[in-house]
């Protein structure tokens, strides 16, 4: 535009730093502001909304603060937006008093919260285990004449299930629908968490066919989370089930779903079927795979089997962690193979891992079980020298 003569204005400025902190190019928007104000330009609210924004995707908030301060020095008073931008950049970063001392502020310049001010407010409440305050934010919304959404109902629900509360999750889901707002995928996965976690598995799944009566189509996390449910009551058929259900949706399975399920079917003593789940596995298994997998072995009574997977898992080059070894040399000790464990142990090292206070108690255990207390004493001290002695 300057080569062709074409001379910029405030519209122009205002576009160019907006894009500039959006791409994460703080400093050269800075720069702009700077050459801006020197051709006569002052910054106006567009401006100042693209600065807000910048510092808080940046964790710069209080610099977001000090700005708006100059800013209103210069006659430029900011607007809902700004301070709905800042009051969730304190929330975000666990500052929530910081936000409701703004949200006091705000109410004292004249300028009225809208339903994003207080979504902002009641996550990070919620967020921060202040669901009473959360509450009564919602109940101050309300007097306001603010009409609540689906984010603020779905925000305390999810904190209810959380704290354990499912009673006053229900409450709220009640009311939510009372209101004809229509709950999303958030707010029913919440729900059903809660259901599960509760045991109420059976409510929980006729949550999901309510979900999809009213056209809300259900996600991993929903199916994930009942089939969890199921397999903490050893409900395995009812497991299958929802797994072929996915499928039927278009829903791919991932680790998780998978882990879940041969974590099911071994509590189940069906360590087979866990083995076949595991065999037939199209999505990608994880260390937490593994340690499922050769803790289930082993409960089941299959320990050679266990340390069979184990050594393929040396074999195939996995990048195996302290955790996978603590289960191993834990299963080792608790099979009476001592010397076999302190192998595995004093090979840690080697495989540039660091044995934790498991490693060393769980191996002290094994030297007591054997009555090998010369090396279970001199292994404590080196634990006492490695400065992970518990006092």
């Amino acid at each position: 535009m300057e080569t062709l003569g074409i001379t910029h204005d405030l519209y122009t400025y205002n576009i160019l730093i907006n894009c500039l902190c959006r791409c994460s190019r703080f400093s050269i928007a800075l720069s702009v502001i700077g050459k801006m104000m020197k051709l006569g330009f002052h910054p106006d609210v567009v401006t100042l909304s693209s600065l807000i924004n910048g510092f808080c995707q940046r964790n710069r908030v209080f610099d977001a603060i000090d700005l708006v301060a100059k800013m209103e020095a210069m006659g430029c008073k900011p607007d809902v937006v700004i301070y709905n931008t800042i009051i969730d950049g304190f929330c975000k970063n666990g500052s929530v008093n910081n936000a409701l001392e703004l949200f006091e502020q705000m109410d004292k310049n004249g300028v009225r919260a809208d339903v994003v001010t207080y979504n902002s407010l009641i996550t990070g409440l919620c967020s921060s285990g202040r669901c009473n305050d959360a509450d009564l934010l919602l109940r101050d919304m309300v007097m306001r004449n603010v009409v609540p959404n689906v984010i603020t109902f779905t925000a305390l629900i999810d904190a209810s299930v959380k704290e354990g509360n499912l009673l006053e999750a229900e409450k709220l889901h009640e009311e939510m629908v009372n209101r004809s707002i229509v709950p999303d995928v958030f707010a029913y996965n919440s729900m059903i968490n809660g259901l599960c976690m509760h045991g109420r598995v059976d409510e929980a799944k006729q949550m999901l066919e309510v979900m999809v009566t009213n056209e809300c189509l259900p996600d991993i996390v929903t199916y994930n989370t009942l089939i969890n449910g199921f397999c903490k009551f050893k409900r395995v058929d009812d497991v299958m089930k929802l797994f072929s259900e996915m499928s039927e949706r278009g829903l791919v399975r991932d680790t998780v779903t998978y882990n879940t399920i041969i974590q099911g079917y071994f509590q189940v003593g069906k360590p087979d079927t866990a083995q076949g789940v595991f065999r037939r596995m199209d999505s990608p298994p994880n260390l937490r795979t593994y340690s499922i997998l050769l803790y289930g072995l082993f409960n089941n009574g299959k320990v050679e089997k266990a340390l069979v997977v184990f050594q393929d898992m040396q074999k195939s080059g996995m990048d195996l962690d302290v955790t996978i070894y603590n289960i191993m040399i834990h299963i080792m000790c608790k099979a009476g193979y001592v010397e076999d464990a302190w192998d595995l142990f004093c090979s840690l090292a080697d495989n540039g891992v660091e044995p934790d206070v498991v490693s060393y108690t769980t191996m002290i255990s094994g030297f007591c079980r054997k009555r090998l207390w010369h090396e279970a004493d001199e292994l404590y001290r080196k634990m006492h020298e490695d400065g992970l002695l518990l006092l």
